[in-house]
């Protein structure tokens, strides 16, 4: 497992670029969480406008990160399909501190610029007129318009999500 140090504040390159694109960042505290369904109650919003941030990589090396909602999951078969690869696969903690060196593993923020990576989202990301995503912490998060968000990040809608259906039948109720 990765050693990290927990952040001050929210990561402060992020904070920066968020207004420099027009966008008004609205940056939380909240108890430290884990996992983004438990983020967005410490946060206090609706999970359905939490975003959770899934770094993957490609067969032929690209990364990309994708973006669900908060309790659902990327379904990788789909993102093959979507990205029109053979392979997708989650990075591995040493690569997101790699790819994230600023941020604690886990807590990557939906701003794919920030790390030279395309963003794909789930089309249910679109329903949101503001989303929530960690800010580099497992202690902060910003909210922003949805709408400013997609438009600076150039994100790519396409249907990557595997939500409620694709649970057992036990785990559903």
């Amino acid at each position: 497992m990765i050693e990290t140090t927990l952040l001050p504040g929210p990561d402060a390159g992020l904070m920066h670029r968020l207004p420099a694109h027009g966008m008004s960042p609205v940056a939380r505290e909240h108890p430290q969480a884990f996992t983004a369904p438990g983020t967005a109650r410490a946060e206090g919003v609706d999970p359905d406008t939490f975003a959770k941030v899934v770094a993957i990589r490609t067969d032929d090396g690209a990364t990309w990160l994708a973006v669900v909602e908060a309790e659902d999951h990327v379904d990788l078969r789909k993102a093959c399909t979507v990205l029109g690869r053979g392979e997708v696969r989650l990075l591995t903690e040493p690569e997101l501190s790699a790819l994230a060196p600023d941020c604690e593993v886990g807590a990557m923020p939906a701003v794919g610029k920030l790390y030279d990576v395309p963003v794909v989202a789930d089309v249910a990301i679109r329903e949101a007129s503001a989303i929530s995503f960690n800010a580099g912490s497992h202690r902060w998060t910003v909210r922003v318009g949805r709408e400013r968000w997609e438009h600076a990040d150039g994100v790519l809608y396409a249907d990557i999500a595997s939500g409620e259906e694709m649970r057992p039948a036990w785990a559903r109720s």
